[in-house]
């Protein structure tokens, strides 16, 4: 699950904010428990434990189903959600100027895939999924989401720095998850990120994430699929290069040749890698955010 910093996800930070919400939420976490078992577990009563299982349901942490009991059907409540990441506002960089483009996810130049992988717009899949040869269709340059196993996919974009001006920091932004043949909040992939050719350095993304539908995602996508992935951003500095401000490599902005007529971006999952889970990227009509691949340059 993942929260902004904004009235939409005030609901759940008002839902965790509880000594007992939180407490019920680790038992949830190693069994799934009806009212009378987390009464007794927490030493409150029943009708107390099922405004606070309350909740957490509105908030979309846990789940109830009703199941059979040894006195009829019971509700048994079940966590939904294992990992929370909080999106706080980018920071704003008075002191430079700026040139931002955002390049579609169907608009890459260059892959080289293994399946699982799968491309689709909006309103449909592109071909039948686990065939490499329907990136080529020509409806992909319409992607909202693709996903692949293990290989590469690469973008281009124009440089449009005229001369004279010289590059302070690059900032590149997307969507991304691991992949799953359904989904699984814990399948690592290790995912390697370079620009025009030099390395920049690899994110172990945690999982591929079904807990919640997509803020975005839309309707006709099945619900046991992925639905979004973490917003990050990498940022090369004169310092280094970080992800979400963790290092990722030392990198630094004088590494790059800032001359060249345009940047490549290649995201990468290497047959050799720790660990092969996969890369889904996800455009603005897929995922929990409105936006495609961001890059973005302060210049001076």
């Amino acid at each position: 699950m993942q929260l902004e910093i904004d009235q939409s996800s005030l609901i759940v930070y008002q839902a965790l904010a509880s000594d007992v919400r939180l407490r019920i939420i680790q038992l949830l976490s190693k069994n799934k428990m009806n009212i009378k078992e987390l009464s007794e577990e927490l030493k409150i009563s029943s009708p107390i434990v099922t405004k606070h299982i309350q909740k957490l349901e509105d908030a979309g942490l846990i789940r109830t189903e009703k199941v059979p009991g040894k006195s009829g059907r019971q509700k048994i409540s079940i966590l939904k959600v294992d990992h929370i990441e909080i999106n706080f506002p980018k920071k704003i960089y008075h002191s430079f100027a700026s040139y931002e483009t955002s390049v579609p996810i169907g608009h890459y130049t260059d892959f080289d895939f293994k399946p699982t992988c799968g491309i689709a717009t909006e309103k449909d899949f592109i071909g039948p999924v686990d065939d490499p040869k329907y990136f080529m269709d020509p409806k992909r340059v319409d992607a909202e989401i693709l996903w692949f196993t293990q290989g590469f996919v690469q973008y281009n974009v124009a440089n449009f720095l005229k001369k004279g001006e010289q590059v302070q920091q690059f900032e590149i932004s997307l969507e991304i998850s691991s992949e799953f043949p359904f989904a699984n909040d814990v399948w690592p992939s290790d995912i390697t990120f370079s620009l025009n050719g030099m390395e920049l350095g690899t994110w172990t993304s945690p999982g591929d994430f079904a807990d919640t539908r997509g803020k975005f995602t839309p309707d006709w996508w099945p619900s046991n699929i992925n639905q979004y992935g973490l917003l990050k951003t990498i940022r090369i500095t004169d310092h280094g290069t970080y992800i979400d401000g963790d290092p990722l490599s030392d990198v630094v902005i004088g590494d790059l040749e800032t001359d060249c007529d345009r940047w490549t971006l290649r995201i990468e999952v290497k047959e050799d890698a720790k660990h092969v889970g996969g890369a889904t990227i996800f455009g603005k009509k897929f995922g929990n955010h409105d936006q495609d691949i961001v890059f973005k340059m302060y210049y001076l």
